[in-house]
């Protein structure tokens, strides 16, 4: 089983920054992609930005504005979230995929974290 727990959510006036992240943890082999999802009121979720084997693709709406690294040490993915406007505001879900050491593909998300952008 994999767990992932997220932080860095909350509070930011439009133009601010925040810095999201999320760790994995459990019996993980491998990961091979770990990404961000966004889920704003009565929308579905979509993607923001994802790390293929450190190799970075994101949404439009995200490009020039946002920046997923990893810490394949820590099992770990943070998003750093520039200049943010008002509809960037959505709850932000980590999602990890990989292979357990007892051979399992894996799809794992987080609790989800609150991102309100707003003066």
């Amino acid at each position: 089983q994999v767990q992932l727990v997220e932080s860095g959510g909350g509070l930011v006036q439009p133009g601010g920054s925040l810095r999201l992240s999320c760790t994995a943890s459990g019996s993980i082999e491998r990961i091979n992609a770990m990404g961000w999802y966004r889920q704003a009121p009565g929308k579905q979720r979509e993607l923001v930005a994802v790390s293929y084997g450190g190799i970075p693709d994101y949404a439009d709406s995200a490009k020039g504005r946002f920046t997923i690294s990893r810490d394949n040490a820590k099992n770990a993915v943070y998003l750093q979230m520039n200049s943010l406007k008002s509809e960037d505001t959505a709850v932000y879900y980590c999602n990890v995929k990989g292979r357990t050491r007892g051979g399992w593909e894996f799809a794992s998300w987080g609790q989800g974290t609150q991102v309100t952008v707003s003066s």
